[in-house]
């Protein structure tokens, strides 16, 4: 046995054990520890992307608004809006009267509106569409998200899926070179040991830290060596993260709803300099088959409140202009109501996009009322082209190779 190892064996008695990550702490924090990621680090001023999946199913008529179309009205007796209810945004469309957050971030020039949206032969699963838009692609099977491609592009930022208790990575983020967690909350980054007992553990953790201190048995780095430094740092970044928690009092008033609350723990990762670069959320509820009215009303209200709260925190931290914002949902609905109070599974919808540097207002071509496809609205914009601008863009990587083929970028930025 050579000495590293001797070394490396007696270290790990000496602190109880080997040390240990809870299943959803990321590989970065033990990996980048070492270089100091939390001085100067490149990459941390770099823009942001947070995606915000509706999943579901949402229903796009009733979130962007053809108020001035006569079918609309006739498609939909008992789910038609009111038009002076609604959040107008030119003499066409309107928004749905419970994103008024969004209404106003769109009087700031802060919201795009991308309309139309979908891909050739749209397919009515939620699980297949699902899995086309989370690939970037239409091919018949994925095992790598577009986001996680994009990552392999990226000077191994970190990502982060913010999720609720046991909720699985998404598609989007695999094949990344590093695993993203997922994590629901700051508490999820914490060192362990092997013991179990709280008291022994910090006595652990403590010699661990003395143990950084001892003089070296050899001028030349070994194992042990690399082991104390990566272990040390690796505490003490996780540390940062604990006080980051305990201390942040954030700039806006946040609704007390599970996506609010993944939006308030990716703003705190965001403030902390961390390098992360993209950040991704969801919501879900959107299959709105029956009783449509109320529960679509609820789920827009906690969307559009979520963000403008995360918008306005950011903001007011001095990241406005890093920050990129994007909802999407696997597919849009069908235009007319069904006997139900609700509506089916259909395809074109909308997209928002939030931030300082896109073009504000409605982009593209709201989708025909009379002209279906099968009873589908017919998209006019390729999700893709909305990918494309926001990888070659806003994260500087080429969507070529993401997505496979070149796409014309959708003109969702400012000239």
């Amino acid at each position: 046995m050579n000495a590293t190892r001797r070394e490396f064996l007696k270290y790990s008695v000496a602190t109880g054990g080997l040390v240990s990550w809870g299943m959803t702490v990321p590989t970065f924090l033990s990996r980048t520890a070492l270089a100091a990621p939390f001085a100067d680090k490149k990459g941390a001023k770099d823009t942001i992307l947070v995606v915000v999946q509706l999943t579901g199913g949402n229903d796009g008529l009733n979130t962007v608004v053809p108020f001035a179309d006569p079918e609309y009205a006739k498609l939909r007796p008992t789910l038609k809006l009111p038009k002076d209810q609604l959040k107008k945004v030119n003499d066409q469309i309107g928004l749905h009267p419970s994103l008024e957050g969004l209404a106003k971030l769109l009087q700031d020039q802060s919201l795009c509106i991308v309309q139309g949206v979908g891909y050739p032969n749209p397919d009515q699963s939620h699980f297949r569409s699902m899995d086309i838009w989370q690939a970037g692609s239409t091919a018949a099977s994925a095992s790598e998200g577009w986001l996680g491609r994009a990552l392999k592009q990226l000077p191994n930022p970190p990502a982060f899926h913010v999720a609720g208790p046991n909720q699985a990575s998404p598609l989007a983020l695999a094949g990344a070179p590093v695993r993203v967690p997922s994590i629901a909350a700051l508490e999820d980054f914490q060192l362990r040991t092997s013991s179990t007992s709280g008291g022994v553990e910090k006595k652990e953790q403590r010699a661990l830290m003395e143990g950084a201190a001892l003089p070296k048995a050899s001028k030349s780095p070994g194992l042990l060596d690399f082991v104390q430094r990566t272990a040390v740092n690796t505490y003490a970044s996780s540390q940062r993260l604990q006080e980051i928690g305990k201390n942040y009092q954030p700039k806006a008033p946040y609704p007390n709803v599970p996506l609010a609350n993944h939006l308030k723990l990716a703003a705190q990762l965001i403030d902390a300099d961390l390098g992360a670069r993209i950040f991704y959320v969801s919501i879900d509820g959107f299959d709105t088959h029956a009783n449509q009215l109320n529960s679509h009303s609820n789920l827009l209200r906690q969307l559009s409140d979520s963000m403008t709260a995360f918008y306005q925190d950011i903001s007011a931290r001095g990241h406005k202009d890093r920050l990129l914002m994007m909802t999407f949902s696997e597919f849009g609905r069908r235009p007319y109501e069904n006997g139900s109070q609700g509506t089916d599974h259909g395809a074109a919808a909308p997209m928002f996009l939030v931030g300082s540097k896109i073009k504000a207002g409605a982009v593209g071509r709201h989708p025909s009322l009379t002209d279906h496809n099968f009873g589908n609205l017919k998209h006019s914009m390729d999700f893709r082209q909305v990918y494309a601008a926001i990888l070659d863009k806003w994260l500087g990587v080429s969507s070529k190779e993401v997505l496979g083929q070149t796409f014309e970028h959708a003109a969702i930025w400012k000239s």
